[in-house]
């Protein structure tokens, strides 16, 4: 996952891109059902019988307890990764390659008129629009169709039992218990991800049981159902809770003028638009931001990259998840929905001399000549690393794995 786990960040959505992030050259893996297997540990069973006396004691119904721990043993694949989230740092051109990739933007459309009624009865209900509970489904299964396949309740004991988190995901194991004894799911069906985000929208337990909405009125909160109505108003009424205003932008593209001081930037450093239009910052098309309340000017990548005004709703999707990263993906997926352009600003090269055009011609180039990177995204991931590897193996050269002008060089050369 790329980024680190903290209680606001499990709050409700996981990173992004983790489950729902069809990398090409990234290489998000998928993990078979059978992988989540558990192995003998002792000391895992004598934690688990003292965890179920301390369920039953906490209100949760001795079948229930019974039920749930039936078969659960230790997970190392949980562990595994939750020792190893952070794949690889992407930055906000990668992460928005992905986020706003073509497939996803046209799914997500064909999603908004295949569920039209529905979303339009959510945002009247929470007043948040379907186009961004849309994005936040996209972003966190890819509209239902990656939610994660790992057993939810032996993955919260593993880690709770594992102890580096143990408050945090005790809390959650018992609000997913909790979940089983009101009947909002099952044993069998109650699967996510590895830290047990779950469902459409890749809710944590304790936000099923403090936000969840059973919108569809069949007496349960389904999150995991196929029909995703319960999860898409269990995430307006979450956004809804923290501040989300109608009728808003999450953030606005903007031109900086000549010699714009730097320093002004940052999440935290909000004036007014009046007071940001004095200074001669525009929107891409050269004309004043409307007054959309105070706002505050982020340079994801440096002055030399694009530029956004961002406002309140930025602040109400970050409380879903708190990597900028995400936030811009979330905001510029749903503008996309409404058909709205791609990012306007230049993104400058990366650290090694490439633009994401290069980084794409890298990626074909090796592919023509049999190495193998996934696809070409742009996004030097580990399938595209791996090939760079394979290569320059081949080539007799030092093995980095790295992706840089030098490489794009000899491709060119030696295709």
């Amino acid at each position: 996952m790329p980024f680190p786990i903290s209680r606001r960040v499990v709050a409700l959505g996981l990173p992004a891109l983790a489950l729902s992030g069809c990398v090409a050259g990234g290489g998000a893996a998928l993990v078979n059902r059978d992988e989540w297997r558990s192995v003998p540990n002792a000391e895992f069973d004598r934690w688990l019988a003292g965890f179920r006396t301390r369920a039953i004691e906490g209100g949760i119904s001795e079948a229930t307890v019974t039920r749930a721990f039936r078969g659960v043993g230790y997970v190392p694949l949980v562990i595994e990764r939750d020792r190893n989230q952070a794949e690889f740092n992407r930055t906000m051109e990668d992460y928005l390659a992905i986020a706003a990739s073509d497939e996803r933007i046209a799914m997500g459309r064909a999603k908004l008129r295949q569920h039209d009624r529905v979303l339009q009865a959510i945002e009247d209900r929470f007043g948040v629009e379907k186009h961004v509970m849309c994005a936040v489904w996209g972003m966190e299964s890819f509209y239902g169709t990656r939610e994660g396949d790992a057993p939810v309740i032996a993955a919260l004991a593993t880690l709770t039992f594992d102890g580096r988190r143990g408050r945090f995901f005790g809390s959650q194991l018992m609000s997913a218990l909790r979940a089983l004894d009101r009947g909002d799911s099952t044993v069998a069906q109650m699967r996510g991800s590895w830290a047990g985000a779950m469902g459409h929208t890749q809710i944590m337990p304790e936000v099923l049981e403090d936000y969840g909405v059973d919108f569809d009125g069949d007496g349960r909160r389904g999150c995991w159902d196929d029909d995703p109505t319960d999860a898409l108003a269990t995430t307006a009424n979450y956004l809804a809770r923290h501040g989300w205003q109608r009728g808003q932008p999450w953030a606005v593209e903007i031109r900086l003028p000549e010699g714009f001081d730097e320093s002004l930037a940052g999440r935290r450093q909000t004036r007014s638009v009046a007071s940001w239009m004095g200074m001669g910052v525009r929107d891409m098309d050269g004309n004043r931001v409307p007054d959309h309340g105070e706002a505050a000017i982020l340079l994801q990548m440096g002055i030399e990259g694009p530029a956004l005004m961002i406002f309140r709703n930025f602040t109400a999707i970050r409380r879903y998840n708190p990597a900028n990263n995400y936030v811009i993906g979330i905001g510029h997926l749903s503008d996309r929905l409404l058909g709205g352009p791609p990012i306007r600003g230049n993104y400058p090269p990366d650290e090694n001399g490439l633009t994401r055009a290069g980084r794409i011609e890298v990626q074909q180039r090796l592919t023509a000549q049999g190495f193998d990177t996934g696809g070409s995204d742009g996004v030097i991931g580990p399938a595209s690393r791996s090939a760079i590897r394979d290569y320059e193996r081949a080539q007799g050269l030092p093995e980095t794995g790295v992706a840089t002008d030098e490489l794009l060089a000899r491709l060119r050369q030696t295709g």
